[in-house]
C-alpha cells in the first residue's frame, strides 16, 4: 500500500477487560505488514499476558499516556504513528483507510470519527457533538485515533509529557503544520466513563476540563478531577 507502514501504539494499564477486542481486529494489519506495540505502564492485571501474543513488541513505560505513547514511538519503525486507546475497537481496513487518507492528500495527520459503545439514544447527540467540534476546530482527542506521519511526529516534539490534555495539546501543534484529515469512518471506544460517572455529569466535566485548560489550569490539577 504506497510503501507506508504503519505503527500502531497502544498505552495501557489494567485493560486486561478490553484489549482483546482492540487487538483482535489489528492482526489483518499486522499479517499485511504493520506492526502494533504496546506501550505498559505497569499493568497489575493480566493486560500484558493476553497482549503478547498477539502484539509485535510489549514494553514497559513509567506510567502516564503521554509518556507510555512516546516511549512506544521510540521503538516504532512505521511512516506512520497510529495512537490508539485499549478500549478502542479500529474499523476494518484501518490501514488502507489511513494511507490512502496521508498519500492522496497534504495534510500530515488525521482522526476517525468516534462511535461510542452505548445504546443510550443520547450517546448518537454526543457523537454527533463530538465529531462535528473536532472538525471545525482542528482539535482531536485520543478517542478518534490520532495518526499522523512519522516526520510530522518528530517535527514537533512528540507528545507533551502532561498529565491530561496532552491529546489537545498535540493537536494544537500539529495544526501549525496541516489541518487534520477529518475521516468519516467510525472508530468505536467505550462509552464505559459516561455510564459509571453519569452522562450529564461527564459531559459536563470534560467541557469544563477543556475550557479550564484554555484558560491556562494546570494539567496536574486538571488530571486530580478526571481521575478522582
Amino acid at each position: 500500500m504506497f510503501g507506508y507502514k504503519l505503527s500502531i501504539i497502544i498505552p495501557t494499564l489494567n485493560e486486561a477487560d478490553h484489549i482483546e477486542m482492540t487487538l483482535a481486529p489489528l492482526q489483518q494489519l499486522r499479517s499485511n505488514g504493520h506492526e502494533v506495540i504496546l506501550s505498559d505502564g505497569g499493568s497489575h492485571d493480566r493486560t500484558t499476558a493476553i497482549a503478547k501474543p498477539l502484539v509485535d513488541t510489549v514494553i514497559s513505560s513509567p506510567p502516564g499516556r503521554a509518556i507510555q505513547m512516546n516511549r512506544g514511538a521510540d521503538q516504532a519503525t512505521g511512516d506512520i504513528l497510529w495512537f490508539l486507546h485499549a478500549d478502542t475497537i479500529p474499523p476494518a481496513g484501518a490501514d488502507r483507510i489511513i494511507i490512502d487518507c496521508l498519500a492522496k492528500r497534504s495534510k500530515v495527520w488525521g482522526r476517525f470519527n468516534v462511535r461510542l459503545t452505548g445504546t443510550n439514544p443520547i450517546f448518537r447527540l454526543i457523537e454527533f457533538m463530538m465529531n462535528q467540534r473536532s472538525c471545525f476546530t482542528g482539535v482531536a482527542t485520543g478517542d478518534q485515533g490520532i495518526f499522523m506521519l512519522r516526520y510530522a511526529f518528530d517535527q514537533i516534539g512528540g507528545f507533551a509529557e502532561i498529565a491530561l490534555m496532552e491529546d489537545i495539546a498535540m493537536s494544537a501543534k500539529l495544526k501549525r503544520i496541516t489541518p487534520p484529515n477529518c475521516i468519516k469512518q467510525t472508530i468505536a471506544t467505550s462509552s464505559r466513563k459516561w455510564e459509571q460517572n453519569g452522562v450529564i455529569k461527564t459531559v459536563l466535566l470534560m467541557w469544563w476540563l477543556r475550557l479550564a485548560y484554555f484558560f491556562g489550569a494546570s494539567p496536574n490539577y486538571l488530571a486530580s478531577k478526571y481521575y478522582p
